[in-house]
C-alpha cells in the first residue's frame, strides 16, 4: 500500500472493479486520472465478492488479482490491494473508503474512480451520503457522454451530488471486459485490448473458454 509522505497530504485514487479481465481502458483511465487530479498513486482494488453481481459468473478472485498485478506492475504510480479480496463480506465501496481512512487518517484526499454509468445508481449504494462526504468520484466515460440521464434521475439532488463528482473523458473506455470475455469464448483475438502478459495468462489458464470446448 502507498505510504504517507512526511507532513504532506496523500492524494490517492481507488480504482475498484471485478477486473474480469483488466484491460487497456482501465490502465489509460488510471493514468489520465493521475495526470488530471495530481494523484500520488492509483490503488487497483479487485473486488472479492461483488454485492451486485452473481458470483457464480465472476472468475475466481485470485485469477483476477494476478491478472491485475501483471497489468500494473510496471507503473510506479500504480499499486494493488488485496483488501476486498481478503474480506469475508461482500465488497461495498463505503467499507473500503472507511478502511483507507483508518489506515491513513485524515491527512488524505481520496478519489474513487468508476464508470459514469455506475454513477446513475449512486443513490442505491450503501451509505452513499457518507461516501460523498469522505471522497470525490471520478466518473469516466467516452467522449460526448451526457449527464442528462443522471440529472433526470436525481432531480433537485443533482446539483448537490455533482459537487463531489468529476467527469473524465477517456477514449479507450470503448474497450470492455465483457467484450474480451466474448472474444475469447468465440476464439477471436484480444491482442491490443489487454496487456500482453494478461492475454498470455488468460490463455494459459483457459479463462473464459466455454466448458463445451474444454
Amino acid at each position: 500500500m502507498p505510504k504517507k509522505r512526511n507532513g504532506e497530504r496523500l492524494r490517492l485514487g481507488i480504482m475498484g472493479g471485478t477486473f474480469d479481465p483488466i484491460h487497456l481502458g482501465h490502465l489509460v483511465t488510471a493514468e489520465e486520472a493521475c495526470q488530471q487530479f495530481n494523484l500520488d498513486h492509483v490503488v487497483f482494488m479487485p473486488s472479492g465478492e461483488p454485492p451486485h453481481k452473481d458470483k457464480r459468473k465472476v472468475t475466481a478472485a485470485e485469477h483476477r488479482y494476478l491478472m491485475t498485478m501483471l497489468a500494473v506492475v510496471a507503473n510506479p504510480k500504480f499499486t494493488l490491494s488485496r483488501l476486498e479480496i481478503e474480506s469475508k463480506q461482500p465488497s461495498y465501496t463505503v467499507d473500503t473508503v472507511r478502511r483507507f481512512y483508518e489506515l491513513y487518517g485524515d491527512n488524505l484526499t481520496l478519489y474513487f474512480i468508476t464508470g459514469a454509468d455506475a454513477i446513475l445508481d449512486i443513490t442505491t449504494w450503501k451509505d452513499y451520503k457518507e461516501l460523498l462526504e469522505r471522497c470525490s468520484f471520478i466518473a469516466t466515460s467516452r467522449p460526448g457522454y451526457s449527464l442528462q440521464k443522471l440529472q433526470e434521475l436525481l432531480g433537485s439532488a443533482f446539483s448537490v451530488i455533482m459537487r463531489h463528482i468529476h467527469l473524465l473523458e477517456v477514449p479507450a473506455m470503448a474497450i470492455s471486459s465483457t467484450e474480451i470475455r466474448r472474444r475469447v469464448a468465440a476464439g477471436k483475438t484480444i491482442r491490443y485490448l489487454t496487456p500482453r502478459p494478461v492475454e498470455q495468462y488468460i490463455y494459459k489458464n483457459r479463462l473464459y473458454i466455454p466448458h463445451s470446448l474444454d
